[in-house]
């Protein structure tokens, strides 16, 4: 977060370093803008791994970072009011973590689409917050298992809240910055079940990039 600020802060710092007489083009009903950004998806808790009768074992299923380009589609329905969709995927790490154990036991891609319907107040200038709420789906594929271990993943929706700042340069060119905090829980079946973890995901979704309207 306080990275994505430094960015907003600079960028904010470079469109107004440019001169007057340079044009931009405020927001607008029917303008289609896309981004793309460098995304980080980031996973907000842990979760305890119990056996199939729910007794605890203290280890705990932990899942990884990931970084990737993404792109972001907005169109406005109005001058204020925009639906965006994230077209991505990122492969996260899930370890088995506890007391002097560390094991790596699934790797997985994530297609975590987005889809928020979006409030921009100030569509006509040059630094233009916006926020949002919406829904998401995590669908979990190419799954390899690791160290013997055999991890299935439920696919499955969430909601997402959003805030970002689209910050003019010239013409149709922009620069984003965008948060989004996804609320997802699933189950995770280890060994056919013998093992089992109520993950609540929750990530968070941080991006920076360009955009151009159309």
């Amino acid at each position: 977060m306080k990275k994505l600020l430094f960015v907003a802060a600079a960028a904010a710092g470079l469109s107004t370093g440019v001169a007057h007489a340079e044009d931009f083009q405020p927001k607008a009903k029917g303008d289609l803008i896309v981004h793309l950004r460098l995304t980080e998806v980031a996973p907000d808790k842990d979760a305890a791994i119990l056996t199939s009768a729910g007794a605890a074992t203290g280890l705990k299923a932990h899942v990884g970072d990931d970084v990737m380009p993404t792109l972001g589609f907005t169109y406005f329905l109005s001058d204020k009011v925009a639906v965006e969709a994230i077209l991505g995927t990122t492969q996260h790490s899930i370890r088995a973590q506890g007391p002097g154990t560390d094991v790596l036991t699934h790797k997985t891609w994530v297609l975590p689409p987005v889809v928020t319907l979006q409030y921009h107040p100030l569509p006509a200038a040059r630094v233009s917050p916006y926020v949002g709420a919406g829904i998401n789906y995590m669908l979990f594929y190419g799954g390899k298992d690791k160290n013997g271990f055999k991890v299935k993943v439920d696919d499955g929706f969430g909601y997402a809240l959003q805030a970002g700042v689209d910050v003019a340069v010239k013409g149709p060119w922009s620069l984003n910055a965008d948060v989004k905090k996804v609320w997802f829980d699933t189950d995770a079946k280890i060994n056919g079940g013998a093992l089992k973890a109520k993950v609540n995901l929750d990530p968070i979704v941080a991006s920076v990039g360009v955009s151009r309207r159309f």
